[in-house]
């Protein structure tokens, strides 16, 4: 009762603090603003929402402007994150995994929001976390518009949390890139990942950390270059720049473009082609990370599985006329990614086939 001398129960004695949150919203500041543009408008960052300004497009004025959504995770990557204590990583892959999916729809990132779920804040790994989602908008021409952190005691495991990501951007009508071009005879670009990217970790997990005679993530197993921690976290490659850079040097001549995500090759080239077309990859053609080998000689993984699990070292397709194949690969080099033409477009079907 008031008066008695004695305190009552406290949203901290619950599990929430309050003042951790606070000192998180401090910490991230500097990072959140760091990636602002001139669309952001005011102080959004502290706000109850994010006020975002659609300014004129890259050429000039937009004519049609068509806003393009996409959201995700990071998913099982996050155990490695906890085992290692690492957090400058994940973040990164948030953004990837959003805006990767917006630009091979010919759209410009625009911002992006971001929501953190934790049994308990602990702002040194927040902080982390948002300075790898602030590094991943910068890297896209983004802007981080606002987030939630959310504290939730009971619901997670200590030390472990969940992340979402959301990210907008804009495509003039006219320039989006649908797959209604693609012919037989075109080739498939296939530029490359920087490794396992954020997909399949549960069975990564299973073949080389969980089973019967678990690798250390402290060592390097063999043929990585780096310890296993290392290398299981390094970040989804971001592709929002090259691909800005094609479409803006030869865009006509891009047909279609798909991320390479979960479903892995067998079912992501498929879902740019139209009805009756189908893809044969030349597996020859590029060079598959070695962390890919480990997974499938620990795991006994079988080839196909493989293909319909991971993106294999191929982090987008993009799919042009036979004739621009190599003039599409030097810009996507001179752009900074590795690219060799991997594929060709057949009557058939709607599959992938690798041989």
């Amino acid at each position: 009762m008031a008066g008695d001398g004695h305190e009552g129960l406290t949203y901290r004695d619950s599990g929430v603090d309050i003042d951790a949150g606070n000192e998180v919203v401090e910490r991230i500041r500097k990072a959140v603003t760091s990636t602002h543009d001139e669309g952001v408008l005011g102080a959004s960052h502290g706000a109850f929402g994010g006020f975002y300004r659609l300014l004129s497009g890259v050429d000039g004025p937009l004519v049609d402007p068509v806003l393009v959504a996409a959201t995700d995770g990071v998913g099982t990557k996050l155990k490695i994150a906890f085992r290692t204590g690492r957090f400058d990583t994940v973040g990164v892959d948030l953004v990837a995994m959003c805006v990767n999916d917006l630009v091979v729809s010919g759209a410009r990132p625009l911002f992006f929001l971001d929501y953190v779920a934790t049994g308990a804040i602990a702002p040194d790994a927040i902080e982390q976390i948002v300075i790898g989602i602030a590094d991943g908008c910068r890297q896209a021409r983004c802007s981080l518009l606002g987030g939630e952190t959310a504290e939730m005691p009971g619901f997670y495991r200590d030390g472990e949390f969940d992340l979402a990501g959301f990210a907008v951007g804009v495509v003039e009508r006219a320039q989006i890139i649908d797959g209604k071009k693609v012919a037989p005879g075109d080739c498939v670009v296939g530029v490359s990942s920087s490794g396992l990217h954020s997909n399949g970790y549960s069975l990564v997990r299973r073949a080389l950390i969980e089973g019967e005679s678990p690798l250390s993530l402290e060592a390097d197993p063999g043929n990585l270059g780096m310890t296993l921690g290392d290398a299981l976290l390094e970040p989804t490659r971001i592709y929002v720049e090259a691909v800005r850079t094609l479409i803006a040097a030869d865009g006509d001549s891009v047909h279609a473009i798909a991320h390479i995500t979960g479903g892995g090759l067998l079912e992501n080239i498929p879902r740019v082609l139209p009805a009756g077309l189908g893809a044969r990859l030349d597996r020859s053609s590029w060079q598959r990370p070695a962390i890919f080998d480990l997974v499938e000689e620990r795991g006994a993984v079988a080839g196909e599985e493989m293909d319909r699990v991971f993106n294999q070292g191929i982090g987008l397709a993009v799919i042009v006329p036979a004739a621009r194949g190599e003039e599409v690969v030097d810009l996507l080099q001179e752009a900074g990614e590795k690219a060799q033409v991997i594929s060709s477009v057949v009557e058939g079907g709607g599959g992938v086939e690798i041989s």
